[in-house]
């Protein structure tokens, strides 16, 4: 028998504030017709004044414990997936498992960027493969629309704010590829591409900064590496694109999941795509997706699912499982 983490809950958040396309014409030589051909995005969320990560983190918590109907001392850890936290310390994380009423067990945050979900749960499915934690709490978080530049239209159209969280719990299981849960993951990065999508500012520079981005230099890795990496997790599990039931991708940009989908031979009838709805959550936009896609009726038990991202660092990677 082998230990595996298994999605046992599943829930999500979306601030109140709906921004559509049209809201940015206002102010941006853009349209929304601009907006949707080159990402296919419609409409973000946006936090409100004085709402956080953490909020929107502890709300889509609440949402999964209650799928799940556990509590929050069911849980032994939270993982949080953020790059944009509600301050340079202590960690979102802690302070999700203070508004959960958590006093047990541990919780830390993962910075990745966009890729920062699929590293959170490498990690959480590690900590329960290992023994050190029965039920792990991942969440991915952001409030993007704080570290946007307002002038530039090539970024500021496609971000939003959001959470979505997923309950893994440490079940037994045969053995094989069969099994539910997290079967295989892939993690890369390489930092020589670091000036083609980061913030230009942070703590030791003493400012906040704003994203920046090459889009046709990061359109031109991720569809590779994201195809990639799916298929390297496939293989570590025994499996292949054949076998799989639902990509869940990163939701940054339609074209991009077009091209990794046509790349790894599966229509885009296989994919749950959020989009146009969400805009790029960056961290959140994976457990925003899965939620949905279940919410949707789209995710069922027994699917085998793979969910990929690729972000700032550049940093990506992949993470088979069975639901």
């Amino acid at each position: 028998m082998t230990r595996r983490a298994v999605v046992v809950g599943t829930g999500h958040y979306l601030p109140e504030r709906v921004v559509e396309n049209a809201e940015f014409e206002a102010t941006l030589d853009t349209s929304d017709e601009w907006i949707r051909t080159r990402s296919g995005i419609e409409r973000r969320h946006f936090a409100a004044e004085g709402e956080t990560t953490s909020d929107m983190a502890a709300k889509a918590a609440e949402r999964a414990l209650a799928d799940a109907g556990l509590t929050a001392d069911d849980v032994d850890a939270i993982v949080v997936a953020t790059s944009t936290p509600d301050l340079t310390f202590p960690s979102a994380a802690t302070m999700v498992q203070s508004k959960l009423g958590m006093t047990k067990g541990f919780a830390f945050d993962v910075q990745a960027v966009c890729a920062g979900f699929v590293y959170a749960l490498s990690n959480a499915s590690a900590l329960i493969a290992s023994g050190q934690a029965s039920r792990v709490m991942v969440i991915g978080a952001e409030t993007f629309s704080r570290i946007m530049d307002w002038t530039d239209r090539g970024t500021c159209v496609l971000f939003g704010d959001g959470a979505g969280a997923l309950l893994l719990e440490a079940q037994e299981q045969p053995g094989t590829n069969k099994d539910r849960g997290i079967l295989a993951t892939d993690l890369n990065s390489d930092g020589r591409y670091k000036d083609l999508l980061y913030v230009d500012g942070g703590v030791s520079t003493q400012s906040t900064g704003h994203l920046r981005m090459q889009g046709n230099q990061v359109f031109r890795h991720a569809v590779e590496k994201l195809a990639s990496t799916a298929n390297t997790a496939l293989d570590r599990a025994g499996l292949s694109a054949s076998d799989v039931d639902w990509i869940v991708p990163h939701q940054a940009n339609i074209r991009i999941i077009q091209g990794t989908a046509k790349k790894m031979g599966l229509s885009m009838d296989n994919v749950v795509v959020t989009v146009q709805d969400h805009g790029n959550t960056s961290a959140a936009s994976i457990p925003l997706a899965l939620s949905v896609g279940k919410e949707r009726g789209q995710i069922k038990e027994g699917d085998l699912i793979v969910t990929e991202a690729i972000g700032g660092g550049l940093a990506w990677g992949a993470v088979v499982l069975r639901w």
